[in-house]
């Protein structure tokens, strides 16, 4: 299969970090949690999404179960930041250089701090996007953890 380039470079930073990563693509897209899983055939929860936020200014990435949402509360604290917000489309591609949709836990154009959602961890196995709306890796979350120098933490939003 012919990766697209964002997809090599997502492969590249995944080795670099000692992790091996197999990119499948699925034409019907995984741009959405929910698409993601029945793509693949897996539990919602199993899909990493990757959102971008901005803390006092300066981004930040969160890999979220894909059955939660990041309470900016707890998020703010975990950052030692007073202002919160969910980062725009522009915001996202200029901090890590992949668009909305695709954007992976690795290969950003830039250092960004990264949080893990805890509730990925009780999974074997997590699917994260590769590079593009299509493309998607699976790992070990503890493996996806140490490559992409995640802090884990508490980030969902309690109902």
């Amino acid at each position: 299969m012919l990766l697209s380039p964002s997809s090599r470079r997502v492969v590249e930073a995944a080795r670099a970090a000692g992790l091996e990563i197999e990119v499948r693509e699925f034409p019907e897209g995984t741009r959405t949690a929910e698409d993601a899983a029945r793509a693949i055939g897996v539990g919602v929860g199993q899909i990493v999404k990757s959102l971008v936020f901005t803390t006092d200014g300066h981004p930040v990435l969160c890999l979220v179960s894909g059955l939660n949402r990041v309470d900016g509360a707890r998020l703010a604290v975990i950052a030692g930041a007073s202002d919160v917000r969910r980062a725009g489309p522009d915001e996202v591609q200029r901090a890590t250089g992949f668009a909305i949709g695709g954007v992976p836990p690795f290969g950003h154009t830039q250092p960004i701090p990264i949080y893990c959602d805890r509730d990925l961890m009780a999974h074997d196995t997590v699917w994260a996007a590769a590079g593009t709306p299509r493309a998607v890796f699976s790992a070990r979350p503890q493996a996806l953890v140490a490559a992409c120098r995640a802090t884990v933490a508490d980030l969902k939003e309690e109902a």
